[in-house]
């Protein structure tokens, strides 16, 4: 028997024990299952804020002492092109409206709308606060359950909208899942298809979507039991699904095909094939999740819940995809066998792992370098030199649909009281100081009004401010700058927009440092799988290209607008703010992902025989097929979230689908193979003091 590694020793023993493997995962699976209904409804909607920053203190404060009426009390406004509040149409709205709020528990207390501060001056439009009763999340599910009630309530020429913080983020939640709902129906049937070419078997294109499905239900299943002690984004749920189906199917296209060339090709035994198989594209595989988990671990640098909680999510998913992976996947391989053929094509050809195209793909590059690495490199570089040109900045209420209450809402209050009403900042101060605040507030050139201060418990006195621009200009963010260098200390400046601001400064000052610290672990985790400084080096920068290519096209599409019509989005005049760094990581972990099986096969032909060509051509001839599969699948499955639904699910699709698309492609199959050619035999070059201080790791078997 073969000497296996501890992977291809745990495949082997999975192989021979199906029975027990398939039980503890079908436990698994199904305890997990029962609970990945609930899941929905238990992710938070909020979190997007900087923790510990002026305005989340500010909010916090508000809610202690002026009854709930922070940045997540919820905004009813009542609207009418012809009738005024003093007309009876308008006042039933107004007083069914308020009932409905008082009536639910979340709702702290209710504020009827106020002459010269929640009336219009023409009387058209009248805005009913509902003071938040519970934390911002609770909030939001207020909304949701509020909305429809709400709504419910206009007639006789009367709108009645829901708007507010709480309000756009009930509305853009929903946009979004449904979005994404959408884009999983368009994207499995596509998946499936791609994955029949791939395999030209049905059985084993079964394969991955097993394992992907196995790894979906756990994964909501956990992510129920982890809000049980913690707040965790209802996008968390969103990005798992999509990863775990992107990786899922990596992983078992790589697996699969690799036991198919052992199996049919070098006629081993069935546990022999699993274990092979195991030892060499198991190990990639496990290395390559390890590299996914440290990339995503580098964003909870970030100090908000909901960039936390969605790395968080999509590191669940790739933890039990990576487990079904090394275990799961071997059973059913060990069980299925020469099966794993049944109904294949006519095309197919059993054993083929050293693909003679992509054998003859490799040659040429062999051959003429210069020519395919100079034409890569030009196109990288063409479509990274507009990213220095981008701009970033917080999602505007262009995000949620037009036809959503809350984007109603925003507007009418916008066309009834000016531009900067609907973010308008809260300062808490006290008392003694709330003339002096008033004071600097009304002498400030962003500011188009002040309202009275309002007192509050213990001394607090809170003031209402008014911008002249909106909530999402960066005029806005100027304005909060200044006042809080000229306000008494001590004053906090809060709303939605202060906090939109902090959060756009926060990821602004930790993008740099997200971003070093991804590229320091890649690089590490690089070095101890292929012993060779030097190519692990150009393995995470030639990672770079793509990503900067990939946001330099981002930059064509969303902030100068180019294909809106074709995508179906208005152009805010930037990428979102939170788009740089969590992007980065995601795009990063999924570059690394085919470097992996790029050069752990072409280590693997080095470890063996010692010749650069060999282990060049070999890499792409066995790794090359793979990674173009895998790039189809994840690029189909990426583009279907970029037809559909809000701009941000937008922005994730096209940025990931170019990137995956330019890495496989451009990077993987073409740079990467054209350096290995050019520093042959120093591409594995180990210096003395890192051989004696790196483990031993070889992709072969004895």
């Amino acid at each position: 028997m073969p000497g296996f590694g501890p992977i291809g020793r745990l495949g082997r023993w999975s192989a021979n024990h199906v029975r027990l493997v398939s039980i503890v995962w079908l436990v698994l699976v199904v305890g997990l299952g029962v609970l990945a209904p609930k899941v929905e409804k238990a992710l938070s909607g909020a979190g997007w804020e900087a923790t510990g920053s002026q305005s989340v203190a500010a909010r916090q404060a508000i809610e202690r002492d002026f009854q709930g009426l922070s940045s997540s009390a919820l905004w009813v406004v009542v609207h009418s092109s012809t009738a005024t509040v003093s007309d009876p149409a308008f006042q039933q709205r107004v007083t069914a409206a308020s009932t409905a709020l008082k009536a639910d528990p979340r709702v702290r207390a209710v504020v009827a709308p106020q002459p010269g501060a929640s009336i219009s001056r023409d009387g058209h439009t009248a805005i009913i606060q509902g003071a938040a009763g519970a934390d911002s999340n609770t909030m939001v599910r207020a909304a949701d359950d509020l909305k429809t009630e709400l709504h419910k309530l206009q007639g006789d020429g009367v709108q009645v909208s829901l708007t507010g913080a709480s309000g756009m983020w009930s509305d853009f939640n929903e946009a979004n899942r449904s979005a994404m709902m959408k884009s999983e129906l368009i994207s499995w049937p596509v998946t499936l298809i791609i994955l029949v070419l791939a395999f030209g078997s049905l059985v084993a294109a079964g394969l991955p979507l097993l394992l992907t499905i196995a790894g979906l239900v756990a994964s909501a299943g956990s992510l129920y039991l982890g809000t049980q002690v913690l707040d965790i984004s209802i996008w968390a749920m969103n990005f798992a699904l999509m990863f775990a189906l992107a990786l899922g199917i990596d992983y078992a296209l790589f697996i699969v095909h690799r036991f198919r060339g052992a199996l049919f090709g070098q006629h081993e035994s069935v546990a022999d094939a699993v274990g092979e198989t195991m030892d060499t594209a198991g190990k990639a595989v496990l290395f390559s999740g390890i590299t996914v988990l440290v990339s995503l671990t580098a964003v909870m640098l970030v100090p908000s819940p909901a960039f936390r909680s969605m790395a968080l999510g999509i590191m669940v998913a790739v933890v039990f995809i990576l487990a079904a992976t090394l275990t799961l996947l071997p059973a059913v391989l060990g069980k299925l066998g020469p099966r794993i053929d049944r109904l294949a094509l006519p095309w197919v050809h059993q054993g083929e792992h050293r693909s003679p195209r992509f054998a003859a793909w490799g040659e040429r590059l062999w051959r003429h370098p210069y020519v395919f690495g100079g034409l890569a490199l030009i196109v990288l570089v063409a479509l990274i030199i507009p990213v220095f040109g981008l701009k970033t900045g917080m999602p505007s209420i262009k995000v949620v649909p037009a036809k959503d209450s809350s984007r109603i809402g925003y507007v009418q209050v916008q066309q009834a009281f000016g531009p900067g009403a609907p973010g308008a900042l809260q300062v808490v101060t006290t008392q003694g100081d709330a003339a002096k605040v008033t004071a600097v507030a009304t002498a400030d050139r962003g500011v188009a009004r002040v309202m009275p201060a309002m007192p509050g418990a213990g001394g607090a006195a809170l003031v209402q401010v008014i911008p002249k621009t909106d909530p999402s200009d960066k005029a806005t963010g100027a304005t909060i700058d200044r006042l809080r260098a000229a306000l008494p200390a001590g004053t906090l400046v809060g709303g939605a927009a202060a906090e939109n601001h902090d959060l756009e400064q926060l990821l602004s000052s930790k993008t740099p440092l997200v971003i070093g610290v991804v590229l320091l672990l890649g690089f590490l985790l690089l070095l101890i799988a292929l012993q060779a400084p030097i190519i692990a080096a150009l393995g995470v920068l030639t990672s770079l290209l793509a990503t900067g290519a990939a946001f330099g096209v981002a930059r064509l599409i969303f902030q100068e607008g180019h294909g809106s019509g074709f995508l179906g989005f208005e152009s805010q005049g930037s990428l979102d703010a939170w788009g740089p760094v969590f992007f980065f990581a995601m795009i990063f972990a999924i570059s690394m992902d085919y470097t992996v099986f790029l050069l752990s096969s072409a280590k693997e032909h080095w470890d063996r025989s010692h010749d650069a060509r060999d282990a060049m051509v070999g890499s792409v001839a066995h790794s090359g097929r793979v990674i173009f599969a895998a790039a189809a699948v994840m690029v189909a499955v990426f583009f279907t979230f970029a037809l559909s639904g809000p701009l941000p699910p937008k922005e994730m699709g096209v940025i990931l689908g170019v990137a995956v698309l330019l890495d496989a492609f451009l990077v993987r199959l073409l740079l990467m193979p054209v350096l290995l050619r050019l520093l042959g035999a120093r591409a594995w070059w180990l210096p003395a003091p890192l051989r004696r201080i790196l483990p031993d790791v070889r992709f072969g078997h004895s």
